[in-house]
C-alpha cells in the first residue's frame, strides 16, 4: 500500500496507537489520534468530551485535508465526516486475555502519576472489558464489525499479537483494490 489517508482501530489496548504512530514513522506523514480529538485536555485526563462538531473541525484543522495521514482509534457513530476522506481502514484484534494484560501494565504506568483519577481508571478497565462480549452496549467487536460491513472502504484485518514491524509490513504490502491479505492476518478476527 502506498502512503495514502488510514484509519487503524480496534479495542482499546490491541494495538491501535502503536501501529498507528509506526506506520506514519515509516511514511513520513502525520498521525493522529482519535482521543486526541475526542476529549478536552483536562487534569485529569479523558474527562472531558469536545462536542462532535469541534472534534471533527479540529481534525480538519490539523491534518484532513492532507495527501496522506495515519489516524488511530474510533470514528464509529461521530466521526462519518473524517472516515469518508479515508483510503482504507486497518482492524487489528487481539486475544481479550491479552489485551486486557497490556491494558492493565499501562494503566500502572500511567497510575503512577498524580493526575490520575483511580476510580475513572476502573471505570475505563471495566468498559475495555466489556468490548468482546456481544451484548455489550459501549464500543465492543460487534458493533465494530457492523461498522466495517456496511463502510463501504478496503478493510485490512490484522492480528496484533504479530511485532509492529510486522504489522507494518503487512500494510505496506497490502493492495486495497483487490490483492488479499496473508492468512495469519485475519487471526485475531
Amino acid at each position: 500500500m502506498r502512503r495514502s489517508r488510514v484509519h487503524v482501530l480496534g479495542a482499546s489496548g490491541s494495538g491501535t496507537t502503536s501501529l498507528g504512530r509506526a506506520l506514519a514513522d515509516r511514511w513520513s506523514v502525520p498521525h493522529a489520534d482519535t482521543d486526541d480529538y475526542f476529549w478536552h485536555p483536562t487534569t485529569p485526563p479523558f474527562t472531558a468530551k469536545r462536542p462532535i462538531s469541534e472534534r471533527v473541525a479540529l481534525m480538519r484543522e490539523m491534518f484532513v485535508d492532507r495527501e496522506a495521514w495515519v489516524l488511530s482509534g474510533s470514528l464509529v457513530g461521530w466521526g462519518d465526516e473524517i472516515v469518508a476522506r479515508c483510503d482504507a481502514v486497518v482492524f487489528v484484534t487481539l486475544e481479550p486475555g491479552e489485551r486486557m494484560r497490556r491494558l492493565l501494565a499501562r494503566e500502572a504506568l500511567r497510575g503512577h502519576g498524580t493526575d490520575v483519577d483511580r476510580e475513572a481508571q476502573r471505570q475505563f478497565l471495566e468498559w475495555a472489558r466489556g468490548y468482546d462480549d456481544p451484548t455489550f452496549a459501549g464500543r465492543s467487536l460487534a458493533g465494530h464489525q457492523s461498522w466495517l460491513r456496511r463502510l463501504g472502504k478496503p478493510v485490512l484485518h490484522l492480528d496484533s499479537a504479530r511485532p509492529v514491524t510486522e504489522l507494518v509490513e503487512a500494510v505496506e504490502s497490502w493492495d486495497p483494490e483487490g490483492d488479499p491479505a496473508p492468512e495469519w492476518m485475519a487471526e485475531g478476527r
